[in-house]
């Protein structure tokens, strides 16, 4: 894992997959260093990840107060249980729905869970996170936040985007992607993990990013995306081209054989 540094309250830790026939995502989580530290979302759910250790190179995890869990997708909670080991004091911020989902994957302690629905606040000692549900989410129990001390928006899956390279998704600013290929991996990920977007009322649909414009962050932060600092304006645009952009079609049981074929050892 990659570790980035935001300014002098947020931390990167990136990971990221290779999808073929797509390209190199990124898989972020973040430490954001307040009062009361905390880390959101923990990680792949992959053996060969280590990401207390990981973590341990940034903060104790002793210090940790507060895990902010976006959502709980596979590559949302990869330590997650690990790291309530190792942060004794830190309590799992989610939905109601969101600590049901976990707990048919391993019982959750409810008296380590903290629920918070978007709108909601919370204060962690030296500043106020806001929750509220971005504009794109593949999750019901998605809530994203905004730091108002550091104007960092912690936005989970939504503006993510597949890279053309790993050193792009390993990158510590998306301003070294080049446009074209930014609002087109943009766009591809919208209709990949929101297919919804294609189906909803447009006028509707573009209200949903009126608390983002409010918020006016410095900086984006998303879960599948390098860090965006002054990029509002051009990703609201990108939101409102969403639900006419191309539906997405993955590959089918046909072009699966032809990609496995093409894995086989030739004869000599």
């Amino acid at each position: 894992m990659e570790i980035h540094r935001i300014g002098r309250d947020a931390v990167v830790l990136n990971d990221q997959l290779e999808v073929p026939g797509i390209g190199f995502l990124a898989v972020n989580a973040y430490v954001l260093k307040a009062t009361e530290p905390v880390v959101v979302d923990t990680g792949l759910s992959l053996p060969d990840r280590n990401f207390v250790e990981t973590l341990g190179s940034v903060i104790d995890p002793a210090d940790v107060r507060w895990i902010w869990l976006t959502h709980p997708d596979r590559d949302h909670t990869g330590g997650l249980f690990d790291l309530l080991e190792a942060a004794p004091q830190a309590r799992v911020i989610t939905t109601y729905v969101g600590a049901g989902i976990l707990s048919t994957q391993r019982p959750l302690p409810l008296d380590r869970v903290y629920l918070l629905n978007p709108g909601q606040s919370l204060d962690v000692g030296d500043r106020t996170l806001t929750g509220f549900r971005p504009p794109l989410y593949d999750s019901p129990a998605t809530v994203g936040f905004y730091d108002d001390r550091s104007k960092v928006c912690f936005s989970s899956d939504c503006f993510g985007a597949p890279m053309p390279t790993s050193e792009l998704a390993g990158g510590n600013e998306v301003r070294d992607v080049p446009r074209d290929a930014l609002r087109a991996g943009q766009l591809l990920w919208a209709t990949l993990d929101s297919p919804w977007v294609h189906n909803v009322d447009q006028t509707k649909f573009l209200g949903t990013a009126e608390p983002i414009r409010a918020m006016d962050p410095d900086v984006i932060l998303s879960t599948h995306l390098p860090p965006a600092a002054g990029q509002l304006a051009e990703f609201l645009d990108m939101l409102a081209t969403a639900p006419t952009s191309d539906p997405f079609i993955g590959p089918d049981q046909r072009a699966l054989e032809e990609m496995l074929a093409s894995f086989e050892p030739t004869s000599a």
